[in-house]
């Protein structure tokens, strides 16, 4: 392994690049990356540094949305093949429909969506500002939002408003149960449940604090809690571990992983600088539509330490 990250580095510096690795990536992963974070915090990171080459170590729309944001750069995805499934390659056509059916309708795409979704969103928005985009708009414009329910339902619960929610969603944290929830608890008493919104209500309700990946390390750095209950995929652990020393971290459920989220290696890594292979490069046409929704979300509410 040792070998392996010498390589790295060697061919990092070699070909200007930087590392980003999501916050559900191996440790291994994470442990070689120049950022780490949620997806779109690490897009506008890396377009904020002078590399040529982005290696993005995640799912395919998060390198998707470095190459919108950083079209000059070249962006590279070590796992080709690791996808969301929280959607279907059918999703493009499913929003096409909607709008055709909802002419007036103010589309809110979540930007964990691919880029041609994106370019028909009317505005964006991340896990952590979904609340705030959407108590942006005129509430006389019904909304549809998409492609994840549960956010959308989360939304709907800080604001108020009533949206046409996509009946999508992310299976990891769709599959977690009111029942491993209570036995957690049960097992850890006192420790307060740290929680994404990507969660069913019903199961959303019992946490004491929803938010963001990034939103849930920082809640764990700046409370004075010594164990905490983490309801999200279990990749977020060794980022916890780091920035919280003398803390302890149980997991809701064994089953909070993401396969996809898996598919990354060391070897896929090193390969990928090599080679310069798989590239992901979004068409100019789709990008200039897909900035525009981003740009839209930042002006609205701007995203900070938060993604």
């Amino acid at each position: 392994m040792e070998d392996i990250i010498e390589e790295i580095e060697r061919l990092k510096r070699e070909r200007k690049a930087v590392i980003l690795a999501h916050l559900y990536q191996p440790e291994e992963i994470q442990e070689i990356a120049d950022f780490t974070g949620d997806s779109f915090g690490l897009s506008r990171q890396a377009a904020r540094t002078d590399a040529e080459v982005i290696v993005f170590c995640g799912v395919r729309f998060m390198a998707e949305t470095a190459n919108i944001l950083s079209p000059e750069k070249v962006t590279l995805l070590p796992a080709a093949d690791a996808t969301c499934r929280m959607f279907t390659d059918t999703l493009t056509d499913e929003v096409r429909r909607a709008r055709a059916a909802h002419p007036d309708a103010v589309f809110v795409a979540y930007v964990n969506t691919p880029a041609a979704v994106k370019a028909m969103a009317d505005i964006c928005c991340t896990s952590s500002n979904a609340a705030a985009v959407v108590a942006s708009i005129p509430e006389d414009r019904e909304i549809v939002f998409l492609p994840d329910g549960n956010l959308g339902s989360f939304a709907e619960e800080q604001t108020g408003r009533r949206m046409i929610c996509w009946r999508g969603g992310c299976p990891t944290h769709m599959g977690l149960t009111e029942a491993e929830i209570a036995a957690a608890r049960a097992a850890y008493p006192g420790a307060p449940v740290l929680m994404h919104p990507e969660c069913r209500p019903p199961v959303r309700a019992l946490a004491d604090y929803v938010g963001s990946t990034t939103g849930i390390v920082k809640y764990a750095m700046e409370s004075e809690a010594e164990d905490f209950i983490i309801a999200t995929e279990e990749g977020v652990l060794y980022e916890l571990a780091e920035r919280c020393p003398g803390k302890k971290f149980h997991l809701a459920s064994r089953h909070l992983l993401c396969v996809n989220m898996k598919k990354t290696t060391l070897e896929k890594v090193r390969d990928a600088l090599e080679t310069l292979t798989p590239r992901v490069v979004v068409p100019e046409e789709i990008r200039e539509k897909a900035v525009t929704a981003l740009t839209r979300m930042l002006e609205i509410a701007p995203v900070k330490k938060q993604a």
